[in-house]
């Protein structure tokens, strides 16, 4: 067993690319395997003779080369992604574990070995439920696939919908027209959508008819074919509106319904939906499920410990 395993660059255009600045990717690699890594000539070295973090690090490295043999520069989010293709013992790599957004400068991969399961379900199935805590990724990874799908023209446009139910007023004492009513309760999709590309292109969509925003109170009647349809913070639907919102996805077209049973603000008597719709469609096979928990949560590890501390505030008053 030796001290030290070497992985050989035979292309030096590469070597900046995969180091990043500052070798600020060999800093990120070396972080999570615990061991030094470092560069010497064309080179990239790790200071381990463990053969399982040899192992990683080898696959790693040459993931990274595939990306960026395609134009596709290694960043923070890649480099977790492949690190966690490599750390796992399930089969989770795919061959491209990324969405590319035409139009964006963003390229989308996931975080974790469960955004990687949602994204794989995202790919195979017509109808995806996501549920889990805030920052989890449900939404964001909801939005990245949609305006992918839409912007390669896999479908004709993407449709957002969430239930009414967090001011308890009616739309129609709220100023402006439909889009403006609705707009601040799809705020979140909006902030998703922006990520990756500007305000004058989500606008631009709009206009031309290839994003539209409902309340899920206007779903009633359609048919929805060939579309993208995402019904986010869906515990907040009845059992009436969860069946009637299922049912109007028409031909060609998918859906994610993304929500957290913890985050509940329906009148006490009023069951949910996502609940009821987890509990009775989990043995379809065309259905795919992600449950995420607090440890996948990776928007901000101040949001895990806030979730962490409610749990446990929780578990003591009962």
């Amino acid at each position: 067993m030796t001290d030290k395993f070497i992985c050989v660059l035979d292309d030096t255009d590469l070597i900046q690319d995969l180091c990043g600045s500052n070798d600020c990717n060999l800093r990120m690699i070396e972080e999570r395997l615990g061991v030094p890594v470092y560069l010497r000539g064309n080179e990239i070295l790790l200071d381990s003779g463990d053969r399982d973090k040899q192992k990683v690090f080898s696959t790693v490295i040459d993931r990274m080369k595939e990306y960026a043999g395609k134009g596709i520069i290694p960043d923070s989010d890649m480099i977790s992604t492949v690190l966690t293709e490599a750390e796992s013992s399930e089969n989770i790599q795919a061959e491209d574990m990324s969405l590319n957004i035409p139009g964006s400068s963003h390229r989308f991969f996931p975080r974790n070995k469960n955004q990687m399961k949602l994204l794989q379900l995202l790919n195979s199935k017509e109808l995806v439920f996501a549920v889990g805590p805030a920052g989890t990724g449900k939404t964001y990874m909801a939005v990245a696939k949609a305006l992918s799908d839409v912007l390669q023209k896999k479908v004709r446009k993407l449709v957002i919908t969430r239930p009414v139910v967090e001011a308890g007023e009616s739309l129609g004492f709220l100023p402006g027209d439909l889009a403006q009513k609705i707009s601040p309760y799809l705020r979140p999709l909006y902030d998703a959508m922006e990520s990756f590309l500007s305000l004058e292109a989500v606008t631009r969509m709009e206009e031309a008819g290839l994003i539209e925003v409902a309340p899920l109170a206007y779903m009633r009647g359609r048919s929805l074919s060939n579309c993208y349809i995402i019904l986010d913070e869906a515990q907040n639907t009845t059992r009436e509106q969860m069946k009637m919102f299922l049912t109007r996805i028409g031909e060609h077209s998918r859906a994610v319904v993304t929500g957290d049973i913890t985050q509940i603000d329906l009148p006490a008597k009023k069951a949910s939906g996502l609940v009821e719709a987890v509990r009775i469609l989990r043995d379809i096979d065309d259905i795919g499920f992600m449950e995420f928990s607090p440890g996948d949560i990776v928007r901000n590890r101040l949001v895990k410990k806030i979730i962490d501390a409610y749990e446990k505030n929780k578990q003591t008053v009962e």
